[in-house]
């Protein structure tokens, strides 16, 4: 498909789009403890941490701080207390998502729609305000138990919503690594589940699926699993949902399943300008990541063709590079991030490709498979 026809697709997808979605508002992640967590993210992915929320700005509950890189928004929070779903959630997934919240013009409007097409409610509209204006929020279940919340934040000029407040409870400096904006987010569900959501994004909130991978794509000697990816009119939300696939051993969904306790976001993957950077200055930061033998390199340019930047230091920082109709990207992944074998992130340079790495996903695999084996969860 050429540029025009792709900018004609866009412009149709849109037009019809009940649903319409500015972007990725915010991640949450419920965690165990969030003032140690937000060091480590501003220490190891050089994120600032923005804004705070706690019992100094009036929260009797809950922990949370805001963290920033680019237009990515992380907010990190916990209990206050053992009898707090917020407990729950920890003592159930260990560190995880809670909720993807969408940026949207109406949230009330978002939130109606989706109920009245099938949507579970979490938290109905409700208006918070402060001296800087208001917004409106409302949230609807997914998978596991991650929700979705859409924000309309149109009348509000604050450093994020009523509640938070600038913070200098951490205060070291930090450089950032070139984190620019989360490109999309992969969740793992069930075996059988995985076209019970994609029904759910296309229903519910109106997304389309722009590929699918069967186990004859992903899949080694030893595991498989198969993956859609639903995204919205715009493309600015894309949701790979994985499910797993008969195979020799344990894969890595079914892997994450057992630990996490259940179906949730496998990793995120935020995009960079410059891929290179941005990992070496992970990896002096101590991020651990995914290898995959030298060989790959010795034939990256037979498989994917001319490309900008020297196969040597790829190499040696171990990125993968992927091709398609429209470009190439650049894609590395961590190893988890916490003590469960659950969350992990993938750092991602798009140069055209609007694809997923299907060429790199036999290495992939393979290199998860290797993790797994001394994790002796394979």
């Amino acid at each position: 498909m050429d540029d025009t026809s792709l900018a004609v697709q866009a412009e149709t997808d849109t037009a019809d789009d009940f649903l319409p979605i500015n972007g990725t508002d915010y991640i949450e992640f419920y965690v165990g403890n969030a003032l140690q967590s937000a060091y480590f993210y501003r220490a190891a992915f050089g994120f600032n941490i923005t804004a705070y929320s706690g019992l100094e700005t009036g929260s009797r509950d809950r922990t949370s701080y805001l963290l920033t890189q680019g237009k990515v928004r992380f907010v990190l929070t916990s209990a206050l207390a053992p009898e707090s779903p917020i407990a729950d959630h920890v003592k159930a997934h260990g560190d995880g998502v809670r909720d993807i919240a969408f940026w949207v013009d109406d949230a009330e409007a978002a939130f109606d729609n989706t109920v009245e097409r099938g949507a579970t409610p979490v938290h109905r509209p409700e208006r918070i305000e402060d001296e800087h204006g208001h917004i409106t929020r409302a949230s609807i279940r997914t998978y596991g138990d991650t929700i979705h919340t859409f924000v309309d934040r149109h009348n509000y000029s604050g450093l994020f919503m009523p509640g938070f407040e600038a913070t200098d409870r951490i205060d070291f400096p930090s450089e950032p690594v070139g984190l620019e904006y989360v490109d999309h987010c992969v969740g793992n569900v069930d075996l059988g589940d995985m076209n019970k959501y994609v029904k759910f994004y296309a229903d519910v909130m109106g997304f389309r699926q722009l590929v699918s991978f069967d186990d004859k794509d992903i899949s080694t000697e030893y595991t498989a699993l198969m993956s859609k990816v639903m995204a919205n009119g715009n493309e600015r939300i894309k949701f790979p949902i994985n499910e797993p696939a008969q195979g020799k051993k344990k894969s890595q969904i079914e892997e994450y399943l057992d630990f996490y306790r259940g179906a949730g976001v496998q990793h995120i993957a935020i995009a960079t300008n410059d891929i290179l950077h941005t990992v070496s200055l992970l990896r002096q930061r101590g991020i651990q990541f995914l290898s995959v033998p030298g060989s790959y390199y010795d034939v990256l340019l037979e498989r994917v063709g001319e490309i900008d930047e020297d196969v040597s230091m790829l190499a040696e920082l171990g990125v993968l590079v992927d091709r398609d109709d429209e470009g190439y990207l650049l894609q590395i992944f961590t190893k988890p991030v916490q003590d469960r074998p659950t969350v992990f992130y993938e750092i991602i340079q798009r140069k055209g490709a609007r694809s997923f790495g299907k060429g790199n996903f036999k290495a992939l695999f393979e290199a998860i498979e290797r993790e797994q084996a001394r994790r002796g969860t394979l």
